[in-house]
């Protein structure tokens, strides 16, 4: 398959690493102009110079711009008019108990994960609309349907993904426009990495062996029986931006390894 987004411009929110970095690469192979953004200035000028370099016939841009706040948002569509493309990828996780849970941590949480793709979607999805051709893609998690109980907080607003995604695809059919869920399994991203180096250190053991750990007594239905990499995730997000993908749409598709035991 030869998918062609010349012409097409994305923009990737949170994309300065993992998945988020992954899909602008992806994106930018396929021939789309991409807009990379993150909060830090360093994170972002060190991207766009590292994809430019890798692809220098594609338009890459950086944004700076927390978009976790309205402000933030305000100023990113200040600097970015339209989009052909948007991939709400921004997302976080922060490992605590439910007990521990405060309403800020939930409140936080929610602005980062849930209302930052709003707040994108809404602002660009009109103009999609008028053109009569767009892609919107949230990046949920297989967590949406299996929530885990020590990330209860991060399960919820993966599950909220999945309903706003579902909601505006129903709002925008034959349109031109599709909107989708794509929903990760455990993946070599920076904060999912970041995580098991730290826990194979507390035990003293390879970061590899505190992978497989976490698969054995935390996602044992794994099919593959290993972690993603970010590029496997980002081929599901660029066929689903592509023009083969038309009639997909309001529909969430997981690349999770086979954790999520439905055949539905």
């Amino acid at each position: 398959m030869n998918i062609n987004l010349k012409g097409r411009k994305a923009i990737v929110t949170g994309s300065t690493a993992g998945i988020g970095r992954a899909i602008v690469e992806g994106l930018a192979r396929a021939g789309a102009s991409v807009v990379v953004n993150g909060r830090g200035e360093e994170r972002v000028g060190k991207a766009v110079r590292e994809i430019r370099q890798l692809f220098p016939e594609s338009e890459i841009d950086g944004v700076v711009a927390d978009l976790a706040t309205a402000e933030g948002a305000a100023s990113f569509f200040k600097q970015v008019e339209g989009a052909d493309i948007l991939i709400n990828n921004l997302g976080t996780a922060k490992p605590k108990s439910f007990d521990e849970l405060t309403d800020a941590d939930w409140l936080d949480l929610f602005q980062i994960n849930v209302l930052s793709g709003v707040r994108m979607t809404r602002h660009y999805l009109p103009k999609m609309v008028k053109r009569g051709w767009g892609r919107v893609v949230f990046i949920s998690s297989e967590s949406a349907l299996a929530i885990p109980k020590e990330m209860i907080d991060y399960g919820m607003t993966k599950t909220a993904q999945l309903a706003i995604s579902r909601g505006v695809a129903e709002l925008v059919g034959g349109t031109g426009v599709t909107v989708n869920s794509v929903l990760p399994g455990p993946t070599r991203s920076e904060i999912m990495s970041n995580w098991m180096k730290s826990g194979a250190e507390s035990q003293g053991i390879t970061q590899a062996a505190a992978e497989q750990q976490f698969l054995d007594t935390t996602r044992p239905t794994s099919l593959i029986n290993r972690f993603a990499t970010t590029e496997e995730v980002a081929n599901m997000v660029v066929y689903v931006c592509s023009e083969q993908a038309s009639a997909t749409t309001g529909t969430a598709l997981r690349v999770d390894g086979g954790i999520v035991r439905s055949i539905a």
